[in-house]
C-alpha cells in the first residue's frame, strides 16, 4: 500500500477535478486554524506571563514565540500535502490514518510547549514520539521500518535519560530537607542544590541531546531524517526539534543559574563534538537528504553552544534556531520534489537543476544559502551573535574550532550541492510546472525567513529579548 506521504512525480497534462479526501481538508483546516488562533494570541493577546489548569499549563514569551514558529511550518507542511495529494492520485490511499496521526503529534507537540510541569512535558514529548515513529514508515520502502524503530529507540533512551535526571534532582531536594516540586515556576533551584542535583542535570542535559541530535547520541537523526517522507521530515526536524529544544529551555531557566559551569563545560563539549562529526560526514556523503540531515546535526551543536555560553549569546541564539527552521522546511520539502523528479538521492546523478527544475533548483539555491549562513538570512546574524559572544567571554580555542568547522562545512556543502543547482542539465523532457499551491508554502517560509534577517516586527522582537532575558541574556 503507498502512504500519504510517499513522493511519485507527477503525471503531464492537465488533471481531471475531482473530489479530495475530506480527511485532507481537515488536515488543512486545522492548520489555518491553529496558525491563525497562535497569531492573534501572539500579536493581541495580553503579554503578562500567566497559568492556567491548576498551574500545569504556562504562557510566556517562550511558549508564545515556539507556539508561533512550529504553527507557522505546520501550515506550510500541510498546503505542501494538500497539493501533493491534489497532485497525485495514489497518495490519497492511507490518508486517514496520516491526518490522525500528524493532528496528534501537532496537539501534544503544542501542550508540551504549554506545560509548566517538568514530567508532563517529558510525557507529552514521548507521546509526540509515538505519533512520529509510524509516520516515518512507508510499506512500500523497507528501509523506513528499520529507521523508525532506530528514531524510537534512541529517542526512549533519551527520554529515560531525563526521568532519571528528574529523579536524581527530587532526591537533591530531599537530601537539603526541602520539598520537591517540579512545576517550573515554583523550583528553587538552590534550596537543592548539591551533587544530586548536578547528576541529574547532566542526565537531563545528555537526554535532551538525543532528542535533538546531538553527538554522541546523533546516529539515528541522519538515517530518520532520509528514509522519512518529506513532509515527515520537516515536522520531524522544524516541530519535534524545538519541542525537545523548549524542553531543553525550560530545564536552563531554572537550573542554569545554579549550575552554571556544569552547564557551560557539558553543552560547548557536545556542541562541539557534533560540529565536528557532522563536518566530517558531509565531506563524505553523496545522498542530498543526508547531507541536510548532517546540517541538521551541524546546526544543533551550534544552538548547544549558544545555550552553554548564555548572556549576549542568547539573542543571536534564537534567531539561529528560529531560522534553522524555516531553513530545514524549505529544504527538505524542496529535497522531496527533487526525489519525486529523479528518483534518486544521489548528487552525482542530478545536475542542471536550475534549468530542468526551475523553482525546486531555486528553493534548494537559497535555502543553501541560508543553511550556509550567509546574509540576508536570520541564520547569519544569528551565528555572528554567537561567534561574538565567544570572543567576548573569552573563548579563543572554541572560538578557533568553530570557525575552522564552519568553513569546511561551508566549502563541503558548496562543493556537493552547487554542481546540482547549476551543472549542465542531462535531460530534455519537459516536465509540467508546479502550481502556486505546491511553491506558496515555500514562499511563505522563505519570506519569514529573510524577515529574520532584515526587519522583525515590534511584536516579534518584544519576544525574542523577553525568552533571551529568561536565559540570562541582555
Amino acid at each position: 500500500m503507498t502512504s500519504v506521504s510517499a513522493e511519485l512525480p507527477a503525471s503531464l497534462g492537465p488533471r481531471p477535478a475531482r473530489a479530495l479526501p475530506l480527511a485532507l481538508w481537515v488536515l488543512l483546516g486545522a492548520a489555518v486554524l491553529t496558525f491563525g488562533v497562535v497569531a492573534a494570541r501572539t500579536w493581541w493577546g495580553a503579554p503578562e506571563v500567566g497559568t492556567r489548569l491548576g498551574g500545569y499549563v504556562r504562557i510566556d514569551a517562550t511558549a508564545l514565540l515556539f507556539l508561533l514558529l512550529v504553527h507557522t511550518v505546520f501550515l506550510g507542511v500541510a498546503v505542501y500535502i494538500w497539493s501533493r495529494v491534489r497532485a497525485v492520485t495514489k497518495l490519497e490511499e492511507g490518508m486517514g490514518r496520516f491526518v490522525v496521526l500528524v493532528l496528534a503529534f501537532m496537539t501534544v507537540s503544542s501542550a508540551a510547549l504549554l506545560s509548566n510541569h517538568y514530567i508532563v512535558g517529558w510525557i507529552l514529548l514521548e507521546v509526540s514520539t509515538f505519533c512520529a515513529a509510524p509516520l516515518i514508515v512507508r510499506r512500500s520502502q523497507r528501509a523506513t521500518l528499520p529507521a523508525s524503530w532506530r528514531y524510537f529507540l534512541f529517542s526512549s533512551v533519551g527520554l529515560a535519560l531525563i526521568l532519571a535526571g528528574f529523579a536524581c534532582v527530587v532526591r537533591g531536594f530531599e537530601a537539603a530537607g526541602v520539598q520537591p516540586s517540579l512545576f517550573m515556576d515554583r523550583v528553587d533551584a538552590a534550596a537543592g542544590a548539591g551533587i544530586w542535583q548536578r547528576i541529574g542535570l547532566s542526565l537531563i542535559l545528555l537526554g535532551y541531546g538525543t532528542k535533538l541530535g546531538l553527538a554522541p547520541m546523533h546516529t539515528w537523526l541522519p538515517e530518520t531524517y532520509d528514509e522519512a517522507p518529506p513532509a515527515v521530515t520537516a515536522l520531524l526536524g522544524a516541530v519535534q526539534f524545538n519541542v525537545a529544544l523548549v524542553g531543553l529551555v525550560r530545564v536552563l531557566q531554572v537550573f542554569q543559574p545554579v549550575n552554571a559551569q556544569l552547564v557551560s563545560t557539558q553543552l560547548i563539549s557536545v556542541g562541539l563534538l557534533s560540529m565536528a562529526v557532522s563536518t566530517v560526514s558531509i565531506l563524505v556523503t553523496g545522498n542530498y537528504k543526508r547531507l541536510i540531515a548532517y546540517a541538521s546535526i551541524n546546526h544543533a551543536g551550534m544552538i548547544a553552544i549558544g545555550l552553554g555560553l548564555g548572556g549576549g549569546a542568547t539573542y543571536g541564539l534564537l534567531l539561529y534556531v528560529v531560522s534553522n527552521a524555516f531553513i530545514k522546511a524549505i529544504l527538505f520539502l524542496t529535497a522531496g520534489k527533487i526525489k519525486a523528479r529523479y528518483g534518486t538521492k544521489e548528487m552525482r546523478d542530478i545536475t542542471g537543476l536550475i534549468k530542468e527544475m526551475p523553482e525546486s533548483g531555486l528553493f534548494l539555491m537559497i535555502g543553501t544559502f541560508a543553511l550556509l549562513g550567509l546574509p540576508p538570512f536570520g541564520s547569519f546574524l544569528g551565528e555572528l551573535l554567537i561567534l561574538s559572544e565567544l570572543i567576548r567571554a573569552d573563548f579563543p580555542l572554541v572560538f578557533t574550532a568553530v570557525t575552522a568547522l564552519l568553513t569546511v562545512t561551508f566549502v563541503a556543502t558548496a562543493r556537493s550541492l552547487f554542481p546540482m543547482i547549476w551543472g549542465p542539465a542531462r535531460s530534455t523532457a519537459q516536465w509540467a510546472r508546479p502550481g502556486l499551491a505546491t511553491t506558496l508554502p515555500k514562499i511563505g517560509l522563505l519570506l519569514a525567513l529573510i524577515a529574520l534577517g532584515l526587519y522583525l516586527p515590534p511584536t516579534l522582537s518584544t519576544l525574542f529579548r523577553q525568552v533571551a532575558a529568561s536565559l540570562g541574556g541582555a
